[in-house]
């Protein structure tokens, strides 16, 4: 599926080959960027720009030590060449965090996700949208029958600090930082995502859908996470995403 939500038809298909429309380039500063590489400083940043509780904090710092302590992968793709210390491992766009309505969004980010037709895909097809701009989710919306019937589609960030309970006894039970180095590393710098639950009972027909748009060709890392809880296997439709469980 293509980012304004049209099907790869056969059509679609013959212009494999072609220049990539939504391949350009943004130029936002952002208004706060890690250093390069890895350390319990740059852990300790993205905790503060993000105003976690202490125990978040304490789960990135445990989960960076997992990470030192494990060895690289042999198995899979060669990592050989990978150099952390050349990577920035958050970059905050923006200030507003999660808006409500595009309006809202920053006008410059806001005219990337025009131009990949995210806000007509959320009008025509899909139920609900978030967005993430390098390090951060910029917006965040879902349709208000949904809101009604209990649904919640926030920005993991949100779900932090509006469920924590919840959030706290699910995080990292599905692949634990101990499972392999880059769960760890995922635990320890993890930014961005979503954070849903829907309730017993509750109708969800259309797709929920998260996007991530990087600004640039920088090496920046981002890897989100999302959060899905349900009771009772509601009715959920939603499309296959990329992502990382809880």
């Amino acid at each position: 599926m293509r980012p304004n939500g049209e099907d790869m038809s056969d059509n679609n298909v013959a212009t494999i080959g072609e220049e990539y429309k939504y391949g350009f380039v943004d130029a936002i500063k952002p208004v706060f960027k890690s250093e390069r590489g890895l350390s319990k400083r740059v852990v300790e940043a993205i905790s503060y720009h993000k105003s976690e509780p202490q125990w978040m904090l304490d789960f990135r710092l445990r989960s960076l030590e997992v990470f030192n302590s494990k060895p690289t992968p042999t198995w899979g793709g060669n990592l050989s060449g990978l150099n952390l210390d050349e990577i920035y491992f958050y970059s905050k766009p923006t200030e507003q965090r999660d808006a409500r309505t595009w309006e809202e969004v920053p006008e410059e980010i806001r005219n990337t996700y025009e131009r990949l037709g995210i806000p007509e895909a959320e009008r025509k097809v899909l139920a609900g949208v978030g967005a993430q701009y390098d390090s951060e989710m910029v917006y965040h919306r879902v349709k208000d029958e949904l809101e009604r019937q209990g649904v919640i589609f926030v920005s993991i960030e949100d779900g932090l600090k509006h469920h924590q309970d919840l959030f706290r006894e699910h995080l990292g039970t599905i692949i634990p930082p101990e499972d392999n180095k880059f769960a760890a590393l995922n635990s320890a710098v993890w930014s961005g995502g979503s954070f849903v639950y829907i309730p017993k009972g509750a109708k969800v027909d259309l797709p929920l859908q998260a996007y991530f748009r990087s600004s640039g060709p920088s090496l920046l890392w981002t890897k989100g996470r999302r959060f899905t809880t349900s009771k009772a296997a509601p009715h959920l439709a939603t499309p296959p995403t990329p992502s990382t469980p809880a």
